[in-house]
């Protein structure tokens, strides 16, 4: 490839570009045509420019949006990057104490929002959560499918913390109103080697019951946040990102109906139709899931 060539590249800095969900992001990113730089407490492969950085430290935060390669941002372009994606934190609610787990997510995300916003990256896909819709879910939920117009109800301080960086993003967006931050509402990340246990969970309902038998395929993940970022807009929008199906192969109207008798249900349901809706996400963004669990070719 000539410099030309790699010079038109859009290049994309992705936080936590080594975990689960990162690493399908940025093999996805490099396979369409993307520059990618990580960001992350670990290097990722052999061969993926990156640096190390804490991100609940602004300064670090900055320096690392600043960063070509190995060297700072030396105003050849109007910005070091196209885009941010950040997938960078601690992912699950309980994997630490509370207080720490709430301040290094929210912080991190407000210093990678105010960062970009600084250094003119106007482009930013986060990682918001399926728990900002209130799992574990019970018979108190509003109604299913559940869509992005259900309320917002964090049952803990990891969701709490999702649904805040939600208010932050429309805030940031109302200061700069060039800036367009899109939270990706991911449902359970599952990778090709988890859907071997997938067959069990049909013994009992209740295993996955609290988040409604939905997941997401890291693959579909990945064009979910490709889609967001080519996705040409202005503002905070809100997208869940699940995969068509659930974990189970009971029906989903029988599951519903055995498992949230209380719960309104608004649609004629598909056989095995995702009870997170992806409708927005199909409309808006292009986005439709490629892989299944339910064709074992997709199980490697």
């Amino acid at each position: 490839m000539s410099k030309q060539q790699q010079a038109t590249r859009p290049r994309v800095l992705v936080t936590g570009g080594t975990g689960k969900l990162g690493r399908v992001c940025v093999q996805d990113l490099q396979a369409h045509g993307y520059d990618v730089f990580v960001v992350d407490t670990v290097a990722p492969a052999k061969g993926i420019p990156h640096i190390i950085a804490d991100l609940s430290d602004f300064g670090q935060t900055l320096d690392a949006l600043s960063s070509v390669g190995q060297e700072i941002h030396a105003g050849v372009a109007p910005q070091a990057f196209d885009a941010v994606v950040h997938l960078a934190a601690f992912p699950t609610p309980r994997q630490y104490p509370d207080a720490h787990l709430f301040q290094n997510n929210i912080m991190g995300t407000f210093n990678i929002f105010e960062a970009a916003r600084r250094l003119g990256i106007h482009n930013v896909i986060w990682a918001s959560s399926e728990t900002t819709l209130g799992e574990p879910f019970e018979n108190d939920a509003p109604y299913a499918p559940v869509d992005e117009d259900y309320p917002l109800r964090a049952k803990s301080a990891y969701a709490l913390a999702k649904v805040l960086m939600e208010d932050m993003a429309r805030q940031f967006c109302y200061q700069t109103p060039a800036l367009k931050l899109i939270g990706l509402r991911f449902s359970n990340v599952m990778e090709p080697a988890d859907y071997a246990k997938f067959p069990a969970y049909n013994d009992d309902p209740e295993e996955r019951k609290w988040n409604m038998w939905a997941y997401i395929d890291a693959r579909d993940g990945a064009q979910a946040i490709r889609k967001a970022i080519e996705w040409p807009a202005t503002g905070m929008h809100p997208f869940i990102i699940a995969n068509a199906d659930t974990v189970m192969t009971t029906p989903s109207a029988e599951l519903m109906a055995k498992t949230f008798p209380g719960v309104e249900v608004r649609k004629d349901l598909g056989e095995h139709e995702t009870l997170l809706s992806i409708e927005k996400a199909r409309r808006v963004l292009g986005y439709e899931p490629t892989h299944t669990w339910r064709d074992k070719a997709n199980w490697q």
